[in-house]
C-alpha cells in the first residue's frame, strides 16, 4: 500500500508538489491520479481527456496519468489534490462524503433504477448540483464516469437473502452510508483500500467484498471469491475533480478547455466501460465462478429506507433525492 507520505515524495520528485504554472514543463503538464490499472475504462478516459486538451491548446497544456495507486488511495490524492498537490484526481463518489454532504446522494443505495435513469440524473440537473456543492472544498467537479453497478461477491457461498450474509466480514470503501449498508444487511462492514482486498479474501481478514463486474475481474478477487451475487445496490459513479487551485491558476479560456475535454470524455469512457463490462463478465463466467440473483430484491432494498433518512438530513439532500426519483420513469 502506498502511504501518503511516499505519495507526497513521489509527488515532489515529480515536480507537481508547489507547481504554479511558471515554466514550460509546469504550464504543459496537469498530473492526475487514479488507483485503477493503466488499462482501466477511466484511465484510458483521462488520456483521451488529454489528448483533446491538447489540441484545443495548441500543445499548451496535457495530462500525465498516474494509474494503479502510483500516488496512494484515493483518500490519500484526495487530500494531496484539495492542497494543490494534484492537479487531477478519478476517484469514486463514495471517499468524497466526508467533504460534500451531496455526494451521498448517488451513493445510496438502490437510488437508480438502471443505467439509463443514472445517466439522465448524472447528465442533468441533479448531476450538475452534486458537481458545484464542491466548490468551497478545494475542489472542481468537471465531469463522471460510469462505475457500473456494485454486487456482492464472497468465499462462503451464494447470497439469496439478507439473512445470507449475516456474520460475513465485508470489504467496503471508507464511507460511512457503505458501512452503514453492510451493518443494516447483517454484516460486518471492513473499510480497506482496494489494493489490499485480494491478499485480505486469501487470508480470511475478510469473507467478501461488493464492486461491479470489471474490478472483481480486473484485481483477481474472482479467483479467490467465487460466489458473485447480483444484487446490484449501488450505482455510485466516478468523479473526475481538480484542484481548485490549479484550475484558478488557468486563464477563462484554458479552464472552458479544460471543461470541454472533461465532458467530451465521458462518451469515451462510456464506450469503454461497456466493452471492459462484457470482457470482465465473459472472464469471470468462463472461470467458473458461481452466478446468481437474489431471491427478492425488496428484501434488501427495504431495509435501505432507515439508512436513506438518516444520510439525507438535509433539506438539499431530500430535494435531490426526489428530483432524481422523479427522474426514473423519464424516457
Amino acid at each position: 500500500m502506498v502511504t501518503r507520505r511516499k505519495a507526497l515524495g513521489t509527488l515532489a520528485s515529480i515536480g507537481v508538489l508547489g507547481a504554479t504554472g511558471c515554466g514550460e514543463r509546469r504550464t504543459r503538464s496537469l498530473y492526475a491520479s487514479d488507483h485503477h490499472l493503466p488499462d482501466y475504462p477511466t484511465v484510458k478516459a483521462v488520456e483521451a481527456m488529454g489528448r483533446l486538451l491538447s489540441e484545443k491548446t495548441d500543445g499548451r497544456l496535457g495530462i500525465k496519468v498516474y494509474a494503479g495507486g502510483q500516488l496512494g488511495s484515493e483518500r490519500d490524492t484526495l487530500e494531496i489534490t484539495i492542497f494543490g498537490g494534484l492537479d487531477i484526481n478519478r476517484v469514486n463518489a463514495a471517499p468524497l462524503n466526508s467533504i460534500a454532504p451531496m455526494t451521498v446522494v448517488p451513493c445510496l443505495p438502490f437510488l437508480f433504477k438502471d443505467e439509463a435513469h443514472l445517466h439522465r440524473s448524472l447528465d442533468g440537473a441533479p448531476g450538475k448540483a452534486i458537481l458545484n456543492s464542491l466548490q468551497g472544498h478545494g475542489l472542481v467537479g468537471l465531469c463522471y464516469y460510469d462505475s457500473g453497478m456494485r454486487s456482492f461477491y464472497n468465499t462462503k457461498g451464494p447470497i439469496r437473502t439478507p439473512d445470507d450474509m449475516k456474520g460475513m466480514k465485508i470489504r467496503v470503501q471508507n464511507s460511512d452510508v457503505y458501512v452503514s449498508m453492510i451493518n443494516a444487511l447483517g454484516a460486518d462492514a471492513t473499510p480497506m483500500y482496494l489494493g489490499e482486498v485480494y491478499q485480505s479474501l486469501v487470508q480470511g481478514v475478510i469473507d467478501g467484498a461488493e464492486n461491479n463486474w470489471p474490478s472483481y475481474e480486473a484485481g483477481r478477487h474472482f479467483e479467490v471469491a467465487q460466489y458473485y451475487s447480483l444484487t446490484r445496490h449501488v450505482m455510485a459513479p466516478e468523479v473526475l475533480v481538480m484542484s481548485q487551485h490549479r484550475w484558478s491558476s488557468l486563464s477563462d479560456s484554458d479552464q472552458a478547455a479544460v471543461m470541454e475535454s472533461a465532458e467530451q470524455s465521458v462518451g469515451i469512457m462510456r464506450g469503454l466501460w461497456a466493452e471492459r463490462v462484457k470482457e470482465a463478465r465473459k472472464t469471470v463466467i468462463a472461470s467458473g465462478v458461481q452466478i446468481n440473483e437474489v431471491d427478492n430484491i425488496n428484501e434488501f432494498s427495504d431495509l435501505m429506507k432507515p439508512l436513506w433518512d438518516r444520510k439525507s438530513e438535509l433539506p438539499e439532500q431530500r430535494r435531490l433525492i426526489e428530483d432524481i426519483v422523479n427522474m426514473r420513469g423519464a424516457s
